[in-house]
Parts: structure tokens; C-alpha cells; sequence
């Protein structure tokens, strides 16, 4: 079990996901307790998410209005450097030199100590949680942190361009089918159900959308062994230069 770094020395954090709102479902609690200590979160989304829509959307009209879905979430959280990568379809993401390439620019750019990404291992008792995008998400995400966002030969353009090396301290991955290492989100719950409230074109029709987020954070929590009550955000942490 690796134990992360105090959040006392995180100054910023970048969130990797392959969709807009899989932040928020999967760590806005966690999200909301770091930028109320005052450390910067960025968000990159590596697709607009344009098939998630419903039967009878106007789907020429998703990705706009997915990408403004994930602003305002993101605002709820205190997330105010929220980007997305043109140029990858949603349902078909993979893990290419390319897209790999597009996260470590990022990387490089925002040069953070702490990277939450997507698990590129299916868990197969959490099923949804393993979409193929997530996980071609997962995948490029990890090969971006290591080795090549601190390999000053891969891309070397990017270095002519001012992207310098980065050596990123630790990964948190959701959705992995052994999580070690859990958050207390009690006093986060809220923002988390606000954040998600904003994608309304995902959960719009949800009458049960606050009972059904408590109920899983609920769960989680007692998966981590918590007093009962007490709600979670569950991670597996890597540390990749401690």
C-alpha cells in the first residue's frame, strides 16, 4: 500500500479523464477538499464526449454543450483551468504516441506534483466504471507520466517550444479494481452533487441522482473501514518519484 504525499506539499494537481463529468463522478469530493486548501487543480478532458447523449439530441450540438456542462461543473469545485484536446472521437480513444504527446505538453505546461488519471486495468466487479475509453484514458495517461513527460528526448520539439522536462511525484487512478487509498468526502458531498447537477445532459433525467451519489460514496466509506456515515472517494496511489 503506498501511502500519497501530505497534501501540504501538492501545489497543483491535473486531472486526466477521457469524458466530460468522469472527474465528477469519480473524485469531485476529493477535488472540492483540495481547492478549498488553496491548491490548483487543472482538468483535461480528451474527448467532448459526444456520444453520450440521449436518443433524441440534436447530436451535432453535444460536444458544445458538454464542454460548457464540464465548465460550470468544474466552477462548482473551484476548478477555473478546465481544457480538452481537439481531435479524438469519443468511443474510439486509444492510447497513441499522439495522444500521449497532447497529455505530456499538458503535463509540462501545468507542472504538477499530483495527477489523478482513469485505471487502464478493467475492474471487472465495477464494470461501467471500465469504459474503453476510461481505460485508453488510464493507459495514456501513465505513459505520459512515465517515462515521457521527464524524457527530455521524447518529442525534443517540445522542449524548442518551452515544454521542459517534469518529473511528476505520484498518479491517483479511480475506478482500479484495488483501490488503497480512500478520502473522506462528507464535507464535500454537496459540491460533488452540484458539479454533477451541471451535466444535465447526463443526469437531467435523474429524480434519484443526490440519493444515488450518497448511497455509492456511502458504500465506499464503508469499504474503507470508516465510522458508518461517513462517505468516500477511493484511489489507487502510485508513486512514481518519491
Amino acid at each position: 500500500m503506498a501511502t500519497p504525499r501530505p497534501d501540504s506539499e501538492i501545489e497543483r494537481v491535473l486531472v486526466v479523464m477521457a469524458h466530460p463529468d468522469d472527474c465528477d463522478f469519480a473524485a469531485a469530493g476529493t477535488v472540492a477538499g483540495w481547492t478549498k486548501q488553496g491548491i490548483e487543480v487543472t482538468l483535461l478532458c480528451l474527448t467532448r464526449g459526444e456520444q453520450g447523449a440521449q436518443p433524441d439530441a440534436d447530436i451535432a450540438a453535444i460536444p458544445a454543450l458538454r464542454e460548457a456542462e464540464q465548465r460550470a461543473a468544474s466552477a462548482e469545485l473551484g476548478i477555473t483551468d478546465v481544457r480538452f484536446v481537439d481531435g479524438y472521437a469519443d468511443g474510439s480513444l486509444t492510447p497513441t504516441p499522439a495522444l500521449v504527446r497532447e497529455i505530456v505538453k499538458v503535463i509540462r505546461d501545468v507542472r504538477p506534483q499530483r495527477v489523478i488519471g482513469q485505471s487502464p486495468e478493467r475492474n471487472y466487479e465495477r464494470i461501467y466504471g471500465s469504459h474503453p475509453d476510461h481505460l485508453a484514458s488510464g493507459e495514456a495517461c501513465v505513459r505520459a507520466v512515465y517515462p515521457a513527460v521527464q524524457n527530455p528526448f521524447a518529442w525534443p520539439e517540445l522542449l524548442e517550444e518551452g515544454y521542459d522536462v517534469w518529473h511528476v511525484r505520484e498518479v491517483w487512478l479511480v475506478a482500479h479494481p484495488v483501490p488503497d487509498h480512500d478520502v473522506d468526502i462528507t464535507d464535500t458531498i454537496d459540491r460533488k452533487i452540484a458539479a454533477l447537477q451541471q451535466h444535465h445532459s447526463q443526469t437531467g433525467h435523474r429524480d434519484d441522482l443526490e440519493p444515488m451519489l450518497r448511497d455509492w460514496a456511502a458504500m465506499n466509506g464503508r469499504a474503507a473501514g470508516f465510522p458508518e456515515g461517513r462517505l468516500a472517494e477511493r484511489f489507487k496511489v502510485v508513486p512514481v518519484n518519491p
